[in-house]
């Protein structure tokens, strides 16, 4: 419950606010890269483009290309990873 995957429930969960930081994949289309990032930048979420699809398949065990952290304490600390 701590995550969401899959770009209709990321997108809903940055259009709520529940989305902490959007994890998306270096890799995926050009057209939802922009969609992600527009949409990060205009809600204020966390971004990271840092990962593979691969990566991000094997982190959570099961093939996506978006991954939007919606636990605050979780978040807080993926923050404090990749963003300092």
């Amino acid at each position: 419950g701590k995550l969401t995957t899959g770009q209709d429930l990321v997108l809903a969960a940055i259009r709520s606010g529940k989305a902490k930081v959007v994890l998306m994949a270096n890799d995926c289309g050009q057209s939802t890269q922009k969609k992600f990032t527009d949409k990060c930048k205009s809600y204020d979420v966390a971004l990271t483009t840092e990962f593979t699809k691969r990566e991000l398949s094997a982190a959570i065990g099961a093939k996506r290309s978006l991954i939007a952290v919606t636990d605050p304490g979780f978040g807080k600390k993926i923050r404090q990873l990749l963003f300092s």
